[in-house]
């Protein structure tokens, strides 16, 4: 057993698991991007079948100091997401499109909680355009 830098006893949650505060920033912006996401997969459900949505913290960044410009959402010259095509890994394996939504980037824009959950919806109804080569008025049913 490990004990803290004391020797007093056993380091602890500080709320149970079961508590939302619980939850690490982490975990409260994928349950913001599944919230997000459940009206658009819910409208477009069989259009959406090989795509995938998942989250990174920060955008991927070359050798040379850019990032990845195919695909990619971004605020000036920061990417907020980037929407990844189906193709072929390196070992020859299929691959499903994916779109993939940097938290940290997308955290700092946001002034509070509502704002964060829409400039979410805003980026998840913007690549599901790009992906399915419609406009996103398309994709809102405005």
């Amino acid at each position: 057993m490990r004990r803290d830098r004391h020797g007093r006893g056993l380091r602890g949650a500080l709320y149970p698991a079961s508590l939302p505060a619980a939850a690490s920033r982490a975990e409260k912006f994928d349950a913001l991007v599944l919230d997000a996401l459940e009206p658009i997969e819910a409208r477009w459900r069989h259009e959406l079948t090989k795509l995938d949505v998942a989250v990174d913290e920060v955008p991927e960044v070359r050798p040379d100091g850019r990032a990845p410009a195919e695909g990619v959402l971004h605020d000036g010259s920061v990417p907020l997401s980037r929407l990844v095509p189906a193709g072929v890994d390196r070992a020859g394996l299929p691959t499903r499109a994916r779109i993939v939504l940097y938290r940290r980037p997308l955290e700092a824009r946001a002034k509070d909680p509502g704002e964060l959950a829409e400039l979410v919806h805003d980026v998840l109804v913007e690549q599901v355009a790009g992906y399915l080569g419609v406009e996103p008025d398309v994709i809102e049913g405005d």
